[in-house]
């Protein structure tokens, strides 16, 4: 399985191998869900609740967006196919 920051910075996949966005992770991969959020990294924001299973992140990547787009999404939305996330079993990753 990945690591939190494999996987929140994950930009695709060569098969079974994680391709990691390796400048991303180093400059933003200690940050929380919810700082990741702050600094409109939706993507990575959403990643991260994904990955910690936690419906408290959920919560807080869908408060922000809102908040910031001026969108009305609910957790219950289509936000795997918004952000492009979907929870993948790999157990190797590469990083760029």
């Amino acid at each position: 399985m990945l690591s939190r920051e494999d996987f929140v910075f994950t930009i695709g996949y060569d098969g079974p191998v994680a391709v990691v966005d390796g400048k991303a992770k180093k400059r933003y991969g200690s940050l929380s869900t919810r700082q990741l959020a702050e600094k409109g990294l939706f993507r990575a924001a959403y990643s991260s609740a994904v990955w910690s299973k936690d419906p408290g992140d959920m919560d807080a990547v869908v408060e922000t967006y809102n908040r910031i787009s001026g969108s009305s999404l609910t957790v219950n939305s289509q936000l795997d196919r918004l952000f492009g996330v979907f929870f993948a079993e790999v157990k190797r990753s590469v990083v760029l």
